[in-house]
């Protein structure tokens, strides 16, 4: 994805987790430390009706330059493309929709689909199917349609090989029909993880609600600790200085880490290049 806005932005992900450039010193994604054949057996997860997530569903979106719009609705969805995966990079970091990615999870990213939503997916190569829970942005490279994670590129057999051409089928229960979107569930979910721990650089800045000025914004996570949110956002001001705020409204569990208003979009697209360049993910512009 991506990076599911992942693609992390959030991905808001939003952070979608597709990290960019070729700079040799970048770090590669990569499968698990030692195999995991017990995936191949993981069961799918049973579509259901879900309310559209708070995040990671603008009506449209930049990454790297190019707009994207999310569809309206899933339903009757159906298309065969390119497939690819993603792995132990992006691991417990945040998706498009804030929830942490897991590899070893059937889940998914993806560029226009409403999230989340289930789909079946069928590798038109082996015929090896399974269902996922798309709810993350991406992918951003190439042509391709769909970033699974490593649990379904096991599942589908082309963990080995990276892509596979697949059919994407959108089950019964979609969300998209749901006109307004509930708040994510209480369940506790350990925030993302960063893998060096860095001095604060600022105090924490959290407004009560989402009141900025309009402008261009890049949402760039959504945490369900205020640790996690603070640990990406003084990673981020270490990089790009004190525009990054983190937000946390009365009727919402999440911390949402956001840089703006910025007032041109070449300036969004240079801080967006500079955040993937960092392997911190690649957040979603959006114009408000």
């Amino acid at each position: 994805m991506n990076p599911r806005l992942r693609r992390g932005m959030l991905t808001f992900g939003l952070v979608t987790l597709v990290a960019c450039g070729t700079t040799p010193m970048k770090e590669v994604d990569r499968a698990p430390a030692r195999p995991m054949p017990e995936l191949a057996r993981l069961p799918d997860p049973v579509p259901k009706t879900e309310p559209r997530s708070r995040y990671g569903n603008p009506e449209t979106y930049v990454v790297f330059g190019k707009s994207y719009r999310v569809m309206p609705s899933a339903e009757g969805y159906r298309a065969t493309g390119l497939a690819s995966w993603y792995g132990a990079k992006f691991h417990g970091r945040p998706t498009s929709s804030g929830e942490p990615y897991d590899m070893y999870k059937l889940t998914a990213a993806h560029k226009h689909l409403p999230i989340p939503v289930y789909a079946r997916v069928t590798n038109l190569e082996n015929h090896k199917t399974t269902i996922v829970r798309i709810n993350d942005r991406g992918p951003f490279h190439g042509d391709r349609l769909i970033d699974l994670s490593y649990a379904a590129a096991v599942k589908l057999g082309f963990a080995d090989r990276g892509t596979a051409r697949v059919q994407v089928e959108v089950l019964s229960g979609e969300q998209s029909l749901v006109a307004t979107a509930a708040p994510v569930p209480a369940t506790p979910v350990p925030g993302p993880f960063i893998a060096s721990a860095v001095p604060v650089v600022a105090p924490i800045t959290r407004e009560s609600a989402p009141s900025a000025a309009a402008g261009i914004f890049l949402q760039a996570g959504a945490f369900r600790s205020a640790a996690g949110a603070e640990s990406l956002r003084n990673d981020l001001a270490r990089i790009i200085g004190d525009i990054v705020k983190v937000q946390h409204s009365v009727a919402d569990t999440l911390f949402r880490v956001r840089i703006g208003p910025v007032s041109h979009m070449d300036e969004a697209l240079r801080l967006q290049a500079l955040i993937a360049d960092a392997n911190l993910g690649t957040p979603l512009i959006v114009k408000e």
